[in-house]
C-alpha cells in the first residue's frame, strides 16, 4: 500500500470536512430517529453487558420468529450514538425483521479492539436472548455504516466457538456494510483521528478485517456513495478482494451518495440499498 503524507489522509479521510453538510445530516438523524421510537414499539437501553456503554435497543417485528438485524452505528469509533440511529429501525421492521442497535464505549477511552469485542459481547447476547423479544436467534444478521461497517465485518470474521462453547460457528448468516473501513493502517497514518484512537500496529493487525480470514458459509454486501473519497472507494473494493467474489456477494459505489446521503438511501423506497436490506433479511 503506498504511502502518503498525513494532510493526503486527512483529505481522504475528514468526511465531514468532504461534506460540509454533514451537521443537517446529523439532525435529520436525530429527528427521524425520534420519530422513530415515538412511532415504533421499542425497548430502550437494555444491558448486554456491564461496561461502559453496554445497552442496546431493540425494535420488534410484528411477527414472532422475525429474522434479525443487528446495525451498528459510524463515527470513527470515537463519536456518534445509537439513539441518532433509530431511524433505520423501520426500514427492517418493514421487511419483518427484528432490529438491534447497540451502542459501545467511544475512543480515547477504549481501544478499537476493545470495541470489536464489545460488539462480539452485543451479538452473543442477542443469539442468547433474542428469542424471548420474537427474535429468530437461527437467523441474525448484521450491519453497519462507516466504523459501524469495519465492525459489522469484524463480527463477520470472528471465530464464535473461540469466544464462547455455547455459541454456533456460523452465528451470523449474511453482512452488510455501508462505506466500510476494512484495514487500519491508512487510519493509524491520519492526522485528525489519531490522537483519540491511538492505533498500534499490533492493534491494526489484530483488527483489520481485510487481513483476517474470510469467514466460511456467510456472505457480505459492501457499498460506498460514488461521491466518496478515492480512499473509501478503495475500502471498499478491498474486502472482495480480500474475501472474494464468493463471500462478498455485492460490490458497488452507488451513485450521487456521499458518506452521510448513503445512510439515508437505506430509508427511500425503491433506492438501491432498500433492495440490499431486503436481501439481507430475505
Amino acid at each position: 500500500m503506498t504511502q502518503h503524507d498525513g494532510a493526503w489522509y486527512d483529505r481522504m479521510y475528514n468526511n465531514r470536512a468532504l461534506v460540509p453538510e454533514h451537521e443537517t445530516h446529523f439532525a435529520r438523524w436525530r429527528d427521524t430517529s425520534a420519530q422513530a421510537r415515538q412511532a415504533h414499539r421499542c425497548m430502550l437501553d437494555v444491558a448486554y453487558g456491564h461496561g461502559p456503554n453496554e445497552s442496546l435497543d431493540i425494535f420488534p417485528a410484528e411477527q414472532a420468529h422475525a429474522p434479525v438485524v443487528v446495525f451498528i452505528h459510524g463515527g470513527y469509533w470515537r463519536s456518534l450514538d445509537k439513539s441518532e440511529h433509530s431511524f433505520v429501525a423501520p426500514v427492517f421492521k418493514q421487511l419483518g425483521a427484528l432490529t438491534v442497535v447497540p451502542n459501545y464505549a467511544l475512543a480515547p477511552a477504549v481501544t478499537i479492539p476493545e470495541i470489536v469485542m464489545q460488539m462480539v459481547k452485543a451479538v452473543a447476547w442477542t443469539y442468547r436472548n433474542i428469542h424471548r423479544l420474537g427474535g429468530d436467534p437461527q437467523r441474525i444478521h448484521v450491519a453497519g455504516h462507516s466504523a459501524g461497517g469495519h465492525l459489522a465485518a469484524m463480527i463477520m470474521a470472528c471465530q464464535w466457538q473461540a469466544y464462547a462453547k455455547d455459541l454456533p460457528p456460523q452465528l451470523v448468516q449474511r453482512g452488510l456494510s455501508l462505506s466500510g473501513l476494512y484495514e487500519l493502517a491508512s487510519v493509524m497514518r491520519t492526522p485528525f483521528v489519531q490522537p483519540s484512537l491511538r492505533l498500534t500496529q499490533a492493534q491494526v493487525d489484530q483488527a483489520s478485517p481485510a487481513w483476517l480470514p474470510a469467514p466460511h458459509h456467510a456472505t457480505f454486501m459492501s457499498v460506498a456513495g460514488a461521491d466518496e473519497s478515492e480512499e473509501f472507494i478503495r475500502h471498499n473494493h478491498l474486502i472482495q478482494k480480500a474475501w472474494g467474489k464468493k463471500v462478498v456477494t455485492v460490490c458497488e459505489d452507488l451513485p450521487g451518495l456521499n458518506h452521510f446521503s448513503i445512510v439515508e438511501a437505506l430509508t427511500q423506497p425503491g433506492h438501491r440499498l432498500q433492495q440490499l436490506a431486503a436481501q439481507l433479511v430475505r
